[in-house]
């Protein structure tokens, strides 16, 4: 496997044995915001263990699915947010030791580190929906939760003329599992409602979730309930997606009121969110929660984002075993707050900044519409954009999701400046 070495930094052997300060595994936001920010407060011996040679926008891709953005509008050469000096392992980390301090990558170079952060986001497991992962891009069955699938989207809901179009959300309550903007697969749901009825198509829209509501904030929950009401899209609780059969066109859920019961749903259109975890070298690695809600997650503490079996291994991102939902903006305000106390623990002190769970989901409700959830670990509302009330479906939201935050993504939290 190729390795790429920064500014200053030497080109890495396959099975070499090196050593970094701070080795951050994961290059996506979290890692690159991570490590944009410790360059700018004068760490220079980093290495990040990343093997993708692109780097992508995930939240622009419900845009795509909704034909109202360009795939290639969401991605950028990796290369490009390497902190000056930071030396790129393009590999895969497959173990972590953290009695020995050392991560191992794929070709089976060793990488000892004094301190690491772990931010290498989750994994979809399509295994667990039967026959979905044969179907994905085909007989009308796709997902945005993929750069080369969410233009797919789009191109089935133009095709869908009648019938029944069916957006799923996964059991996010599963311990061990989660899904990253839990809110997309219901925004697309809605973008997809949108089109059909400025088109006149008579289609019905269907969303199915494993959970008990559509949104688990009571304020925000209200307001998406109205969207549905809207749009006149029946919403499903208790029904988890179990298996796919593309042929026939039939969707199969488990009731989760009902143990043992299945319900089967033909359809037009399928849009999938998959359930996701942890990659595997984490769940088994000594760092991770062993049992729980967050069984395979990094275990941390939610306030410090410390792991507390080793001081100096810090997570943050989705697979982080922190209580709130696992999005972009939620990554943004752990990054400061991580990298202030492993500063500290770096100097010899005690971690003493806290985050407070903030997370914020944009939803999107059509054609130029925007709903900006944003709250905390208790669920309370936290708006951060004085005078304007987010709780409400806004044309300037929409401008912000479609323009705004991308902009802010690549120049600003990329670059250590957000």
């Amino acid at each position: 496997m190729q390795t790429y070495a920064g500014v200053g930094a030497a080109p890495i052997k396959a099975r070499e044995t090196v050593h970094h300060r701070v080795v951050i595994i994961g290059g996506g936001t979290g890692g690159i915001t991570v490590a944009a920010q410790l360059a700018r407060k004068g760490v220079r011996d980093i290495a990040i263990i990343e093997p993708s040679s692109k780097h992508y926008y995930q939240p622009l891709w419900t845009l795509v699915g909704a034909g109202v953005a360009k795939p290639e509008q969401s991605v950028r050469d990796e290369a490009q947010f390497i902190p000056k000096g930071a030396r790129w392992i393009q590999d895969y980390a497959v173990e972590i030791d953290p009695d020995q301090q050392i991560v191992c990558t794929r070709n089976g170079t060793r990488v000892r580190y004094d301190f690491l952060v772990v931010a290498p986001g989750v994994v979809s497991e399509w295994s667990k929906i039967q026959g979905a992962e044969e179907a994905l891009g085909h007989n009308s069955v796709s997902t945005n939760y993929s750069y080369e699938l969410a233009p797919k989207t789009w191109e089935f809901i133009q095709q869908t003329k009648e019938g029944v179009a069916l957006f799923t959300m996964p059991n996010n309550a599963e311990p061990g599992y989660t899904i990253k903007c839990g809110g997309a697969p219901q925004k697309i749901a809605y973008m997809a409602a949108d089109y059909f009825r400025m088109h006149n198509r008579p289609v019905k829209v269907i969303y199915a979730t494993a959970g008990n509501t559509i949104f688990t904030v009571p304020e925000f929950c209200k307001v998406l309930e109205g969207v549905c009401a809207r749009y006149n899209i029946e919403v499903l609780t208790g029904h988890e997606l179990v298996a796919v059969d593309p042929v026939r066109k039939v969707a199969t859920f488990a009731l989760k009121d009902k143990p043992g019961e299945v319900r089967e749903i033909e359809f037009n259109m399928l849009h999938i969110g998959p359930p996701q975890r942890p990659p595997q070298f984490v769940r088994e690695s000594p760092i991770a929660h062993q049992e729980g809600r967050f069984v395979g997650f990094v275990k941390v503490d939610i306030h410090t984002l410390q792991n507390p079996d080793y001081p100096n291994v810090f997570a943050l991102g989705d697979a982080s075993g922190l209580p709130t939902s696992r999005t972009g903006s939620a990554v943004r305000k752990q990054a400061p707050v991580l990298v202030h106390n492993l500063l500290r623990v770096m100097d010899g002190k005690e971690p003493d900044k806290h985050y407070g769970g903030y997370t914020a989901c944009p939803i999107v409700t059509g054609y130029g519409r925007m709903v900006l959830a944003e709250f905390d670990y208790s669920g309370k509302p936290t708006p951060t954009i004085p005078f304007i009330n987010t709780c409400k479906e806004r044309f300037d939201m929409w401008l912000l999701k479609k323009y705004g935050l991308p902009w802010m993504y690549w120049n600003l939290m990329l670059r250590g400046l957000a």
